[in-house]
């Protein structure tokens, strides 16, 4: 498995038979003590910045990540797959972590459409050796259309979850994503970054800079997770 500029070591998996094997990244540190299986949003693959940075910062925290494409990214197209194919990758890309964790606790999530495609996946499917659910940036709804319609199913996600999200996120209106998580049972905690929009990006008037705000959301991750990984 060769070495690649954004970070681990490139790694390859099958989803099925017409969606052919995708591809991903395997960030593991010396020291690991629990693996993330990290899933990209809609517009950018696996070496987002955004996704290598935390991934690097996760990585000298002593978190391992195994980030993988989805068809379409792979394939190289602007649209996102089906959430049939979607769903099946994210499937198969957990029970690939099993054979790259070595026994380590596993968590999954994603930025954005990943993290969404994640928890539709474990509503359907729980996955036994899972601790916990991570959303970077969950798409609660469309920008300007308020609704937490597309939080519904995290009712038959059984598993912990944290929520890292900007008080700017223009796809989760904080009104209702609050409430939503107060009613998943105690399984639910939101994390704000006060000033950070969808991508956890910083207005210059925040006074603080992205590289901050990725150090905190890094430890923040790395805290929730060693919590959670006995």
């Amino acid at each position: 498995m060769a070495e690649k500029r954004s970070g681990g070591k490139e790694i390859h998996f099958v989803v099925s038979e017409t969606a052919g094997v995708m591809s991903g990244l395997l960030l593991k540190p010396e020291h690991a003590v629990s693996l993330l299986v990290f899933a990209h949003g809609a517009g950018a693959g696996m070496r987002h910045r955004f996704i290598e940075d935390l991934s690097q910062r996760l990585a000298g925290l002593g978190v391992a990540t195994m980030r993988y494409q989805f068809p379409y990214m792979e394939k190289r197209v602007k649209r996102p797959d089906s959430e049939g194919v979607l769903i099946a990758t994210v499937q198969a890309a957990l029970i690939a972590a099993e054979k790259y964790s070595d026994g380590l606790p596993i968590f999954a999530g994603g930025k954005s459409m990943g993290g969404r495609m994640t928890s539709l996946t474990l509503a359907k499917a729980p996955m036994d050796r899972l601790h916990g659910l991570i959303f970077f940036g969950f798409p609660l709804h469309a920008p300007g259309a308020p609704s937490a319609e597309r939080g519904k199913h995290l009712a038959d996600v059984q598993v912990p979850m944290l929520f890292i999200q900007g008080s700017r996120d223009a796809l989760a209106d904080l009104r209702l994503l609050k409430p939503l998580c107060a009613q998943l049972d105690g399984r639910a905690e939101l994390f704000v970054v006060e000033g950070g929009d969808h991508s956890l990006h910083m207005a210059k008037r925040s006074g603080r800079t992205d590289n901050e705000v990725l150090d905190e959301v890094a430890a923040k991750t790395s805290s929730w997770m060693a919590a959670r990984s006995t």
